[in-house]
């Protein structure tokens, strides 16, 4: 993920945004829209389409001969004509993705990429600032946090382009160098700064024991990728060398991911039965099972969620949910339970087409609905950066509120 620091948008439009963004999201012009067709349907359009497609070119042909104007040379046209199609369905997740918003989404989803491991920000100007992470091949070049990028290779950098045509022109395959321009304010010219690229893995897990409770583990998932079931099995198994006895699941501001993914972390807390089931238009319903084999599937859990927990992630708390496995704490969902199959087209673009909805266990339609905590916790956005963390207090309070009562029933304390 490229974070862009200085955007800041409300909290559902960035929600929204990230989940078009990473989740299931974004072909060629109104001609990929029949090859589209052709997908669907396994045939070719009808006469009574193609007539009416025609409407379209008369059209563009006057727009040609009498705009006063520049007209955008292509494929923007025929870009903004499929968006306009699509947008006739009233579907968010219904969607096209051009090209470089699709690389960084499938490098997303793989969770590596070959790079320099940097992180691209946006100054007040617009000017793209570079922050290295730490022991990565941008640190051990010289980059240093708060560098200017001014050029790659011989591109130079504009504020008018955007974040992912410079993302892309920083990554490329493993092994191979970039050269990068910098503006530094400690010196009066540019610098130059060669880097090979090296295969950058960004985890989707993070773990620790909690400070306040040794025996807490605590678990936050980002986002449903290919390697997230391998990094959370893991993490569940350091956890519980280290001591761990509880844990709290952590998928605040999840925007979704690879369903089989979260297939596989809800297994890791469950015995048996139903992830979810899915509906799909002329099919019968289908049912994802638990895989068996999981590694924390007696010890108490709860599970942190808000208005930024969506789709994959919302499969996740809605299974713990329904089989009372663990306790959702926060604020409500999203509410995003719809199915998008991703068709990659000609010109490495693709469409996002919804395919099918979700529902947990117990059949609870989670789109546009969302899930309801069973323990609501609010938290402004002044206590989020003062780091007053109101949700995860009450998660450690349950939790050994919850061991206490256990080991008073086990002592019989409580004649």
């Amino acid at each position: 993920m490229i974070p862009d620091s200085n955007k800041v948008l409300p909290l559902r439009i960035r929600i929204l945004l990230a989940l078009v963004a990473t989740a299931f999201i974004f072909t060629l012009g109104m001609a990929t829209g029949f090859g589209v067709h052709w997908y669907l349907t396994r045939g070719n359009p009808t006469v009574e389409e193609m007539e009416q497609f025609n409407l379209f070119w008369e059209v563009w042909r006057l727009v040609r001969e009498k705009y006063y104007g520049d007209i955008p040379a292509a494929p923007t046209p025929v870009y903004g004509a499929i968006r306009g199609a699509l947008a006739t369905l009233e579907d968010p997740y219904t969607v096209f993705v051009e090209p470089q918003p699709r690389a960084l989404e499938k490098a997303d989803l793989q969770g590596r990429f070959g790079g320099i491991g940097a992180l691209v920000t946006r100054g007040k100007e617009g000017e793209v600032i570079l922050q290295p992470m730490p022991d990565s091949p941008a640190e051990r070049a010289g980059i240093q946090s708060g560098d200017q990028l001014v050029k790659v290779d011989d591109t130079i950098i504009t504020a008018t382009m955007k974040t992912e045509e410079i993302v892309l022109l920083i990554r490329g395959e493993v092994g191979t160098q970039v050269r990068l321009t910098l503006k530094r304010a400690s010196l009066t010219e540019p610098l130059e700064v060669s880097v090979t690229r090296e295969l950058i893995e960004t985890p989707s897990v993070e773990w620790r024991i909690l400070e306040q409770d040794e025996a807490i583990g605590y678990l936050r998932i980002r986002m449903f990728t290919e390697r997230t079931a391998e990094e959370t099995r893991r993490a569940l198994q350091d956890l519980l060398d280290k001591g761990a006895q509880t844990f709290i699941l952590d998928l605040r501001g999840n925007g979704g991911g690879i369903l089989d993914a979260a297939v596989d972390v809800a297994s890791e807390f469950l015995e048996s039965g139903v992830v979810l089931f899915e509906e799909r238009r002329d099919q019968p319903e289908r049912s994802y099972l638990v895989k068996p084999g999981g590694l924390i599937i007696q010890q108490p859990l709860v599970v942190l969620v808000d208005g930024g927990t969506a789709s994959a992630s919302e499969i996740v708390a809605g299974a713990l949910q329904d089989h009372k496995r663990a306790a959702l704490i926060g604020e409500k969902t999203f509410g995003k339970g719809s199915v998008q199959l991703v068709f990659d087209l000609s010109d490495a673009s693709s469409v996002h087409i919804t395919v099918a909805r979700w529902l947990t266990p117990n059949r609870q339609r989670i789109d546009t609905q969302g899930l309801q905590p069973d323990i609501v916790v609010p938290i402004s956005n002044e206590e989020r950066v003062d780091g007053h963390d109101l949700q995860l207090e009450r998660a450690i309070a349950y939790l050994q509120e919850h061991i206490a009562a256990g080991h008073r029933q086990n002592t019989g304390d409580d004649k």
